[in-house]
């Protein structure tokens, strides 16, 4: 699987949020994104994934276009800032519930999911309760459940203690096995340095560096 971005640019209220992006991603390699705040991560996530329209450029999942030949990425796992889920409802339902969405993820892969990030499947605890490193383990569960074959992951172990990290990295390793093609864009050195093949560098929205 081949996810491709040629000359790629978003204009947002005539602001430039990404300009000339370039890109050639393959399976079974997790593609590291550094940069600031605001230098374009998110934005290229979602232009990337579907979730967002591009202005100029083109991405291509292989030979078909994204929002042309489907609107966002099949088989696409993904976590992106300020993930909601429902209040009242447990872990595990959340998870029961978006599964039934697509039919992709039966009640053991939920379990597995949570299991992989270290949350309790039968913890009657709701999700309004939960603390900011639960909810992000949680939303991890979520993007991983359906066995994607693309995986974006933005801050996955931001708000996470160091053990939920060393879970969090042994997760992602395991879908790099899998053969999943994986986005990784974290502030956390350590994360990009362990984990990442290739690496690219974000500023105003471009790719300044690559290595």
């Amino acid at each position: 699987m081949r996810l491709t971005a040629t000359n790629v640019g978003k204009k947002i209220k005539g602001k430039t949020v990404l300009s000339n992006i370039d890109l050639d991603l393959k399976s079974g390699n997790i593609y590291g994104f550094v940069g600031p705040n605001g230098s374009g991560k998110t934005m290229l996530f979602r232009a990337l994934s579907g979730l967002m329209s591009v202005t100029s450029g083109v991405v291509k999942l292989d030979e078909k276009i994204v929002r042309k030949d489907f609107s966002v990425l099949p088989n696409l796992g993904i976590l992106l800032e300020n993930v909601s889920l429902y209040p009242n409802l447990t872990g595990y339902e959340n998870l029961l519930y978006l599964a039934k969405f697509t039919g992709k993820a039966g009640k053991s892969d939920i379990i597995a999911a949570l299991e992989s990030v270290g949350l309790d499947p039968g913890d009657k605890r709701k999700y309004g309760k939960y603390s900011l490193g639960m909810k992000q383990r949680l939303a991890i569960a979520q993007a991983v459940m359906e066995h994607p074959d693309i995986l974006m992951l933005d801050e996955p172990t931001n708000a996470l203690d160091r053990e939920s990290v060393e879970r969090v990295r042994q997760l992602i390793e395991s879908e790099k096995k899998r053969g999943v093609l994986i986005l990784l864009a974290s502030h956390n050195e350590d994360d990009i340095e362990i984990l990442a093949d290739h690496v690219f560098f974000l500023e105003n929205g471009s790719i300044v560096d690559r290595r």
